[in-house]
């Protein structure tokens, strides 16, 4: 008898990955990976020259497709595994992450006359353009005491799905009218890939607004935000929704030309790729925070209590494992922190010093950092790069770097920043903590998380919790394998449930970071003062970063 095999298809922020996994050892065959041709259009619509406004990140879903085509025709020529032999596929992605369709299900970048018309692309999650109809939306919520609310910390983000269809609405009329239906990117794969649409209740619970006991906001909200969303979910979504787990359905002629799977292999329900990382880090139980640490960190927690936390960006049943209450909070700037400082901050000579030692720079930089004392920077800063997402929940705040001289060096900056994002964290569990929610241990993800002892032996002493880290490389992927084997079932050779799936499939390193006494000591008072900065500029005693934006908006426009 053959091996068996399943695929998880990760869509992230820059690329498309595509990773082979042995169903019954849970062993990674081997992974391809693929850049979207067009990258992500933050300044320019790369087909015409349209410049784009401050705040805006869309991408091509065209790339999706051909990066879909290369990653899973080229991890089978790389490995020599046969389609005969993967039993399912499970699909992940960045969320949220929308776009327009038409009624065939094709995007309305295909026609001619959206050519130089930006809202017919995918807005990505970074997308904070739509910043203004969040506020509006909240506003409206806010005083007609909406219940929904609650779920989502008593806040809408701009990251959202209906921010972004108003900021459409607001914006493009024109397009809101031709779109037959908003998808979610995730969903939308799953939609080529079957020929079904089936809408996953994790991208829906806490990118929609949906909600398992409740379903949707009443249409009377929507027309409350805007006359023109009369009917809006039924016109322009699904109130079909389906649980993370389920078949979504089987690869169908146009899904097998596309990929070279074989037809009728099974298909799981689409995922967003932090929440699908949980089960293939083998978490499984009450009091484990999993840190998905790449771009931006997404922080998931699970928990048989319900329980309504300010700040905290969605609670969802059944949204991470089944049988729980899925908390997600997160910090929209990690990685892309990081990767601003070296793309502008960063003098020749350190990059000509890295070239030298064979080191990527960030290897370098943080070489340099730990050598540092903690505190010996000097250094106290803001990680809000890119806005803050949890608890503050509010993509006008930007960053701070507090106690630059003359003397400051860029590994100082480069281990402040890395201190500000585990300072970030800690905010978020002392979140969850006050509220009821405890957290025993962390479990961290992501290529960071692999890879920077630095960084994780930070975070291990700002939070004072042990870290332990998935043995993966592509634990994003890892987890869309596992979902895949749970749709094919038993008796295609996968799995009759989660639980047993993550059983064979998950696993950890034996690493263990554990917090220093010495370094806690420290960290705790420079945390206090994060902490009174993080409330200064963030709960509006002063309102500066939001003024500077403010005017920074009208010199652009």
């Amino acid at each position: 008898m053959s091996k068996k095999y399943t695929l998880g298809i990760d869509y992230g922020s820059g690329s498309c990955r595509a990773l082979l996994v042995d169903v019954i050892s849970g062993a990674e065959i081997d992974s391809v990976e693929c850049p979207y041709p067009h990258g992500i259009m933050e300044e320019t619509l790369l087909e015409t020259g349209v410049q784009l406004p401050p705040d805006w990140a869309i991408q091509h879903p065209e790339d999706y497709l051909h990066c879909l085509k290369v990653v899973t025709k080229g991890v089978m020529e790389k490995t020599g595994v046969h389609a005969e032999d993967i039993i399912g596929v499970g699909v992940d992605f960045t969320a949220c992450t929308i776009l327009p369709i038409d009624k065939e299900g094709n995007p309305l970048t295909r026609q001619e006359e959206f050519r130089e018309e930006p809202h017919v692309y995918v807005k990505k999650w970074k997308h904070h353009a739509a910043q203004k109809q969040a506020d509006r939306l909240n506003a409206i919520a806010s005083e007609r005491g909406e219940a929904f609310l609650d779920y989502y910390g008593g806040k809408v983000s701009s990251e959202w799905l209906a921010p972004k269809v108003m900021q459409i609405l607001d914006e493009s009329p024109e397009v809101y009218e031709a779109t037959d239906r908003f998808i979610e990117a995730g969903d939308w794969i799953v939609l080529k890939l079957t020929g079904e649409e089936k809408r996953s209740s994790c991208q829906a619970g806490y990118k929609g607004l949906w909600n398992k006991k409740m379903g949707y906001p009443s249409n009377e909200f929507f027309k409350a935000l805007d006359e023109r969303l009369d009917g809006f979910v039924d016109d322009k979504l699904s109130r079909d929704i389906y649980s993370l787990g389920d078949c979504a359905g089987y690869i169908n002629e146009e899904g097998a030309a596309l990929t070279g799977l074989k037809k009728g292999t099974a298909v799981a329900v689409a995922n967003i790729d932090a929440h699908v990382a949980v089960p293939a880090a083998g978490i499984n139980k009450e009091g484990q925070m999993l840190l998905i640490m790449g771009t931006s960190t997404c922080h998931m927690v699970v928990s048989k209590e319900e329980k309504i936390i300010p700040g905290i960006g969605g609670i969802v049943e059944d949204g991470i494992l089944p049988g729980m209450f899925g908390y997600e909070a997160g910090q929209a700037c990690v990685g892309d922190h990081f990767n601003w400082f070296v793309k502008n901050c960063v003098p020749s000579k350190y990059m000509d010093e890295a070239k030298e030692k064979n080191m990527d720079i960030h290897q370098l930089l943080t070489d340099k950092a730990s050598k540092l004392k903690v505190g010996e920077s000097g250094l106290l800063a803001l990680d809000w790069w890119n806005g803050n997402r949890s608890i503050l929940d509010d993509s006008d705040l930007t960053g701070l770097i507090l106690g630059c001289t003359l003397t400051t060096k860029p590994e100082e900056i480069y281990r402040a920043l890395i201190e500000a994002t585990a300072y970030g964290t800690k905010v978020i569990i002392d979140q969850f903590e006050n509220n009821g929610i405890l957290i025993n241990e962390l479990y961290a993800s992501g290529g960071i998380a692999g890879k920077n002892a630095l960084m994780m032996q930070t975070y291990a002493d700002v939070t004072g919790k042990e870290i332990r880290i998935c043995d993966s490389e592509q634990p994003v992927a890892l987890g869309s394998c596992i979902f895949g084997a749970v749709a094919a079932g038993k008796e295609k050779g996968g799995y009759g449930s989660l639980e047993e799936a993550v059983d064979k499939m998950a696993r950890l390193k034996d690493t263990v970071y554990r917090p220093i006494p010495a370094n806690q000591e420290i960290y705790n008072d420079l945390y206090a003062e994060y902490r009174i900065l993080h409330d200064y500029f963030g709960q509006g005693e002063n309102n500066i970063m939001k003024k500077l934006k403010r005017i920074k908006l009208g010199q652009r426009s």
